[in-house]
């Protein structure tokens, strides 16, 4: 008995069907991780978008600096530092949150591109029609240009929530007990690796193709003119 489970090695069908109960906890770990990763990509590469976008360039050079970097050194890199580094400083994170947290830094380089090319891809009819009514710029941002700008990056965030989901693993490095660090554990205590790891591969290939349906419904249903706003 491993994990609190009776693991039956004899039969390979029932030592998968006795595994898949502490494969589906470290399944939770995962869509967790992915869901606070993405949550934070999205917000911080929302406000990357808006800081390059600034029309002083002592606000926008430096927010194209810091995601560059982000862009452009590995998610270990910055795991590690997040996890071993902060600690020196006095700001000690749990190692789940520490790897979300890197999830979201890393991916929010990238959103915030994908934010950049859908508020261009607004008209500057738009501004101007704006502009004519005299609304505020920060009304027109959020009243007029998101709500038609979140249409068009629907597909390409999407992308970006498999990448992540996919990328979770990397969590394991610093103890997170995911979805493939648990079929590791079970693979290094049974010397069976095949059935845990083909299993995960399964479960991942699920967990993606129900994100990706999930996303292609939203990008049918939503409106292509902009998202209604009261």
């Amino acid at each position: 008995m491993l994990f609190g489970f009776e693991w039956d090695l004899s039969n390979p069908l029932a030592f998968a069907i006795s595994i898949l109960p502490i494969l589906l906890i470290g399944m939770w770990v995962t869509i967790q991780a992915t869901v606070v990763g993405f949550f934070v990509a999205l917000v911080l590469g929302l406000i990357f978008a808006i800081l390059k976008s600034a029309p002083s360039r002592f606000i926008a050079w430096p927010a194209r600096l810091v995601t560059e970097f982000i862009r452009d050194t590995p998610l270990l890199v910055q795991l590690f530092f997040l996890y071993y580094v902060l600690p020196e400083y006095g700001i000690v994170l749990p190692a789940f949150m520490t790897g979300a947290l890197a999830l979201g830094l890393q991916y929010s380089a990238y959103t915030s591109e994908v934010y950049r090319a859908g508020i261009e891809a607004v008209g500057r009819d738009q501004h101007e029609a704006a502009r004519a009514l005299n609304l505020p710029s920060a009304r027109t941002f959020t009243h007029i240009v998101v709500p038609q700008a979140i249409p068009r990056i629907v597909p390409a965030m999407g992308n970006y929530l498999v990448s992540i989901m996919k990328d979770v693993p990397v969590l394991s490095v610093v103890t997170v007990l995911e979805m493939l660090n648990v079929a590791k554990i079970i693979g290094d205590r049974t010397f069976n690796y095949l059935i845990p790891l083909s299993m995960v591969g399964g479960l991942y290939l699920i967990m993606t193709l129900v994100a990706s349906a999930g996303v292609r419904l939203l990008d049918r249903y939503l409106p292509k003119q902009g998202l209604p706003l009261k």
